[in-house]
C-alpha cells in the first residue's frame, strides 16, 4: 500500500490500486490490527510531528502493518543528536570515495537517495548504509567539503518535489523494491512464517558452516518456515520477515547489534536479542556478573589503563602464567597467555591500545573446554573443543597455515558430567532465554564457567555431531514456539 498527500503527487507514474491518500488511510476503519501482512510505504510531503505523514506511520504501526518510514525513524531524522554519532563513523567513507574526484574542489552538494540507492556511483556504498540506518524512501543528504568532506545533514525528501530525472530514478529504484518487497515467490506465501538468517559469506571464522545454514533452511521447510538466507546489505528488508537468527559473529559496534535491534524494534522474534549481545560480548560483566551469583569462575581482576603500577601486584596476586583479555575479543582474538612481569607490562601496553579495561586472569590449563549449548533454559548439545596442536587455546591463529582449530567432538548430554550441564544452564539463565553457547572448564574437584556466548557456533559436523538434522530442528522449533506464543498474546 502506497500513501501519498494528495493524488496528483502520483500523477506521473502509472496508475496502481495500491495508491491511497493519507486522508483515506487515516480513515479507513478496515484496516485495523490484525487486517492482515499489509506492507505500507508512506510517501507523504512531510513526516512533521503530528501531521499526516507522522500519523499515517504512526497508525499504521498501531493496526500491526510493516511501515516504511517507521516513527522510529522519522523521531531520529528529527533530531540530529540522534543520527550524528553515525554520520561521523560514515565521513571517513565519504572522504575516500571524492578524494580523487572532481567534485573534491566544490564546497558542497546534496545527494538525493531512493530507496538507498543513488545514480552517483562513487557513493553508493554510502546510501545503502544510509537506507540501512534511516529507512525512507526518500532521503537528501547534505555534503560539505572544507578540509575534508564530511557529511553536513540528513532528512527526508518528498515525491512532489522531484524533477522529471529524479522521478525516473525514484521510479527505478521502486520498482527495485516493490520487487524485493511485495514479489515473494508462492513457497514464501504458503508458509506460516518467514524467518530470516543474517550471515557474512566473507566471514572466516562463522558460527554456522553452509551445510549448517543448509540443515536450517530444509528443517523451515519440513516445519512450514520459509528460511532465507540473508545479509548486511538486506537491513532495509526485515520488516519482511517474522524471525530473524544471526548466524553472523555479533559485535556491539557493528551491523549485527543494529540488525538485532532493528529486528526487536519490528517486533521479530530474534536470536541473539540486543540485550545478550550486550551482556556476552564484553566479558568484564559477564565476570562481574558471575562473581555477583556465585558462580563458579577463574580468579579475576579489571586493570585500568590510567593505573599502570597495579600490574605487579596483580601477577603476584593471580601468579604466572596468567591470562591477559580484551572485554569483546571472540574465537580466542585478543586473548594472551604472559609468563611474567616483563611479558605482562609489554601485553597490556598493546592490548590498551584497543580498550581502557582489560581483564586478568588465573591460567587454567585443561585438555578441553566443555561446550554446553542452551536454548530457552534447557540444554541442547555438548562437545568438547580440544586445544589447537602444540598451543594453549582452541584457536591458534598465528599459525603458520592461517588461523587453525583444535579437534571437536560431540557429547550426549546424558554423557556430561551432571555439575557442568547444571552449571551451565544456570549460567546462561543470568543472560537471558535465548541460544547460547557456554564454555567451562574442568579440572578435578573444581569447575569454572570461562564465557558465555550469545552466538554459539552451529556447525554441520561438529556441535551436529549426534543429533544431526535434529539441531537445526530443535532450534527452529523453539522459534515457532515464540512465534505461536506472540500470536498468542502471550
Amino acid at each position: 500500500m502506497i500513501i501519498v498527500e494528495r493524488k496528483e503527487d502520483w500523477s506521473d507514474y502509472l496508475p496502481s490500486e495500491s495508491i491511497v491518500t493519507a486522508q483515506e488511510y487515516l480513515e479507513d476503519r478496515r484496516l485495523t490490527a490484525g487486517g492482515g501482512r499489509i506492507q505500507v510505504l508512506n510517501l507523504c510531503r512531510n513526516y512533521r510531528y503530528l501531521g499526516h505523514g507522522y500519523y499515517c506511520s504512526l497508525l499504521a504501526e498501531a493496526r500491526g502493518h510493516r511501515v516504511i518510514p517507521s516513527v522510529r525513524t522519522l523521531s531520529e531524522l528529527n533530531r540530529k543528536a540522534l543520527y550524528g554519532l553515525l554520520l561521523e563513523d560514515l565521513d571517513a567513507l565519504v572522504d575516500q570515495a571524492l578524494a580523487e574526484h572532481p567534485l573534491g574542489a566544490t564546497e558542497g552538494f546534496t545527494l538525493n537517495l531512493y530507496f538507498g540507492r543513488t545514480e552517483f556511483a562513487p557513493l553508493q556504498a554510502l546510501a545503502r548504509q544510509l537506507f540501512d540506518a534511516f529507512p525512507c524512501p526518500i532521503l537528501q543528504v547534505e555534503l560539505r567539503h572544507s578540509r575534508h568532506w564530511h557529511i553536513a545533514g540528513i532528512k527526508s525528501g518528498a515525491l512532489h518535489r522531484l524533477q522529471d530525472a529524479q522521478q525516473y530514478a525514484f521510479a527505478d529504484a521502486l520498482d527495485a523494491f516493490n520487487r524485493r518487497i511485495w514479489r515473494q515467490p508462492a513457497s514464501r506465501r504458503q508458509a506460516r512464517y518467514d524467518l530470516a538468517i543474517l550471515h557474512d559469506p566473507e566471514e572466516s571464522l562463522p558460527p554456522s558452516n553452509a551445510a549448517a545454514l543448509a540443515g536450517f533452511v530444509a528443517a523451515g521447510r519440513d516445519l512450514g518456515v520459509a528460511v532465507e538466507l540473508i545479509e548486511r546489505k538486506d537491513y532495509g528488508r526485515l520488516a519482511e520477515y517474522d524471525a530473524l537468527f544471526i548466524r553472523a559473529t555479533t559485535r556491539v559496534d557493528d551491523h549485527t547489534y543494529r540488525f538485532a535491534r532493528k529486528a526487536e524494534s519490528e517486533g521479530l522474534v530474534v536470536l541473539d536479542d540486543p540485550a545478550s549481545i550486550l551482556r556476552c560480548t564484553n566479558k568484564v560483566f559477564l565476570s562481574d556478573l558471575l562473581a555477583q551469583h556465585g558462580l563458579g569462575m577463574p580468579r579475576t581482576e579489571i586493570l585500568y589503563r590510567e593505573r599502570p603500577q597495579d600490574l605487579e601486584e596483580v601477577g603476584r596476586r593471580l601468579g604466572y602464567p596468567l591470562v591477559l583479555k580484551i572485554p569483546d575479543g571472540c574465537f580466542s582474538r585478543g586473548v594472551l597467555k604472559v609468563a611474567d612481569a616483563a611479558e605482562l607490562s609489554q601485553a597490556a601496553a598493546e592490548l590498551f591500545e584497543r580498550s581502557v579495561l582489560l581483564l586478568a586472569q588465573e591460567y587454567l590449563y585443561t585438555e578441553f573446554d566443555w561446550r554446553i549449548g542452551v536454548l530457552a533454559g534447557e540444554p541442547l548439545y555438548a562437545c568438547r573443543y580440544f586445544m589447537s596442536a602444540g598451543h594453549w587455546q582452541i584457536y591458534n591463529h598465528k599459525a603458520e597455515s592461517g588461523s587453525t582449530g583444535g579437534r571437536c567432538e560431540a557429547v550426549a548430554i546424558a554423557a556430561v558430567p551432571p555439575a557442568v550441564v547444571e552449571l551451565a544452564v544456570q549460567a546462561a539463565a543470568l543472560i537471558g532465554d535465548g541460544l547460547y553457547g557456554v564454555d567451562l572448564k574442568q579440572d578435578r574437584d573444581r569447575l569454572v564457567v570461562i564465557e558465555v556466548n550469545d552466538n554459539p557456533n552451529l556447525d554441520a559436523g561438529i556441535e551436529d555431531g549426534l543429533l544431526g538434522e535434529g539441531l537445526y530442528r530443535r532450534v527452529l522449533e523453539d522459534f515457532v514456539r515464540r512465534l505461536e506464543q506472540r500470536r498468542q498474546g502471550w
